[in-house]
């Protein structure tokens, strides 16, 4: 019986890791065509689309981007408002998840509901209102269209709210009566207690930001204020597109977000492992 169990156990790795490779392939492939079209000069690109090795590598799709595009500015702009989104988020994500978390007031059910009910609601809906409200306050055609409306994450209160309150309570009110106040209780028990939370919440809202495209359409208008997913467009024309150099600007725009999950995929991994314990 033990023998067949081990063989059993055995097959289910073997299918299990086929199934794996068979997915991270499929996963793979449209970032392997990416990169191999951004090193195809632009008639090749168009004539042999789905060969993966160039027939002549090159890199001018990278020199166009680099040389012949404002392509500097758009990364400043896209790591402004993608860095202080993050960074605001996760602080307004964090404090109010402690405050829903361990403090009751008046009204506290109601207004985690209205929080959670935004949710459900499709960003189209309010894509007009939102347009005309910061049209109304000046901020079009402004990086702070794209940082004002994101200072709160409905997501992301949750997520902290549901990490906080699994924090012994004996640990906060220990704390208390040594003489720490609410700040330092968030600062010193609560932060360091929720960190596979916080290494989520920055991916999943670096990566929201990031390749945002529709909110810096709406709200942008001038080239130099463009953010690397817009600028995407500039390559390509209502009668030329250069594919080449358009590869090769999406390539670039990988770098950065490859970056952050190597930062904080180990606290990413810890918070999906610890998803459900107590």
């Amino acid at each position: 019986m033990k023998k067949v169990g081990k063989r059993d156990d055995n097959k289910l790795k073997i299918i299990a890791i086929i199934v794996l490779v068979i997915a991270s392939i499929i996963v793979v492939i449209p970032y392997v065509w990416m990169l191999s079209n951004s090193l195809k000069t632009t008639k090749e690109a168009i004539m042999s689309p789905n060969t993966l090795i160039p027939a002549e590598p090159t890199v001018e799709g990278y020199k166009t981007v680099l040389t012949k595009s404002p392509f500097f500015s758009w990364l400043k702009n896209s790591l402004i408002v993608t860095g202080v989104n993050t960074l605001v988020v996760l602080f307004t994500s964090t404090i109010l998840g402690y405050i829903f978390a361990r403090f009751e007031f008046k009204g506290k059910k109601f207004l985690f509901s209205v929080l959670m009910y935004t949710m459900m609601v499709p960003a189209q809906v309010t894509m007009i209102t939102s347009f005309l409200l910061i049209d109304s306050v000046g901020l079009y055609d402004s990086l702070l269209a794209l940082i004002v409306p994101a200072i709160v994450s409905a997501f992301g209160v949750y997520l902290c709210k549901q990490y906080i309150e699994e924090i012994p309570k004996s640990l906060i009110e220990s704390a208390r009566i040594d003489g720490a106040g609410d700040f330092m209780i968030y600062w010193k028990i609560v932060i360091p207690q929720i960190r596979p939370a916080i290494g989520s919440l920055a991916i999943f809202t670096f990566l929201q930001y990031w390749n945002d495209y529709l909110n810096p359409l709406l709200y942008l208008s001038s080239t130099d204020r463009m953010t690397l997913p817009l600028a995407l467009s500039y390559f390509s024309t209502q009668h030329t597109s250069d594919l080449s150099a358009t590869m090769a600007a999406a390539a670039l725009i990988m770098i950065p977000s490859s970056i952050v999950f190597i930062i904080f995929q180990k606290q990413f991994v810890k918070g999906i492992a610890m998803t459900g314990m107590k």
